[in-house]
């Protein structure tokens, strides 16, 4: 199995640690991956068998002839508008302003762009997006004071307003999420999949493994959920590099439940339909068939 250092991950760990599969596997092992270019790769070498993704990466590559599955939704909310200006209340206060924006090509990128749409904001005529490298770089800008407004993902939110707070710097603020400012300009389709779990190509026919794999997973965020503390101490065994803390503050702001891709298709269909009217190269150029939606 595979993830990002991310709350849709942590579910993960906590499977293997817990011997959640041991009636379908003699082994278990996570990978982490730095990047959704990173993800394509390890699933074209057959490395992987399941990885949590954003949403649109599994339609991505079925959309280029992949036979993956979305095997479920359990992130509804991990994107954060951090500024220093306790003035900006919401996205649309970032009229004049220069938002500093990571993952170019990725699925924030997407949604900051249809959102910012959805209260009359251009980038370039009403405000200045710079774009950096990834979160890290965000993080960096933010914290020497170089950048005022950012857009990250947890748990980089949580790990920035830790570190800017063991430095003592000047105030930083979590403004609004992302999920919080699309209930409000698109009331019709209110909630936002994220993140959930995929197959490789190669798992995809492996109907009761992945619901095996899908019942576990929804056990493990439960676990997590409901203990934070305990999950964030379980993460940094296996990412020491993020304090227990920071880890801990992530989990209790993410809206982490699993539910299966078959039950959200709706939310997804609408979601993919809305990036196809601008953004079709996101998810391969088409809808996903029904096959896509697992377990």
């Amino acid at each position: 199995m595979a993830g990002p250092a991310a709350v849709v991950s942590f579910p993960l760990l906590h499977m293997i640690e817990s011997g959640a599969l041991k009636d379908q596997a003699e082994r278990v092992e996570f990978r982490l991956w730095q990047n959704p270019d990173q993800l394509r790769v390890l699933l074209a070498k057959d490395e992987i068998d399941f990885s949590a993704a954003p949403v649109n990466l599994p339609a991505l590559m079925a959309g280029r002839g992949q036979p993956v599955k979305l095997l479920n939704v359990s992130v509804w909310g991990i994107i954060w508008l951090v500024s220093r200006d306790p003035s900006v209340k919401s996205f649309a206060d970032l009229t004049g302003k220069e938002l500093v924006l990571p993952f170019q090509r990725d699925l924030p990128a997407v949604l900051v762009d249809e959102l910012l749409r959805s209260h009359g904001l251009q980038a370039g005529r009403d405000l200045t997006l710079r774009p950096v490298r990834d979160g890290q770089d965000a993080q960096a800008l933010l914290l020497a004071g170089r950048a005022d407004h950012a857009l990250l993902v947890e748990p980089g939110v949580s790990l920035l307003l830790w570190r800017n707070q063991q430095q003592k710097g000047a105030p930083l603020f979590r403004v609004q999420s992302l999920e919080s400012a699309w209930k409000q300009a698109f009331a019709q389709q209110p909630e936002l999949p994220q993140a959930g779990l995929m197959t490789s190509a190669r798992m995809a026919g492996e109907t009761e493994l992945s619901r095996a794999v899908v019942s576990a997973y929804a056990d493990s965020a439960r676990w997590c959920s409901a203990f934070p503390d305990n999950c964030a101490e379980l993460v940094h065994r296996h990412l020491p590099y993020l304090p227990v803390a920071a880890i801990a503050d992530s989990i209790r702001v993410t809206r982490l439940e699993s539910r299966t891709a078959s039950q959200t298709r709706q939310q997804l269909e609408a979601l993919y339909r809305l990036i196809a009217e601008r953004h079709p190269q996101s998810i391969g150029g088409a809808m996903p068939a029904a096959g896509f939606y697992g377990p």
